[in-house]
């Protein structure tokens, strides 16, 4: 779904709430390509992030691990993140 010029995953039915879904296999990352690999992931969050607000949606991310969602918000503490338990 395009929302703003961003891409996201889904559009959660009935309460304009957009989601970003994370599969990547964090778990099996070493320490250094974890935190490149969140780096990442909080540009990308931040990009995604403006678009939804700016068109009235919440925003929500959904990774496969608690290890992923433990690393993401230790770096932003306000990320709504949720344990999906979604395999790649």
């Amino acid at each position: 779904m395009l929302v703003g010029g961003v891409r996201f995953d889904a559009l959660q039915v009935g309460v304009r709430r957009l989601w970003e879904i994370k599969t990547h296999q964090f778990d099996t990352y070493n320490a250094f390509i974890r935190a490149q690999e969140i780096a990442r992931e909080l540009e990308q969050i931040e990009r995604e992030q403006d678009a939804a607000a700016a068109c009235g949606y919440a925003y929500v991310i959904g990774v496969s691990s608690q290890a992923h969602k433990d690393a993401l918000l230790r770096a932003n503490r306000f990320l709504n993140v949720i344990v999906t338990g979604c395999k790649r």
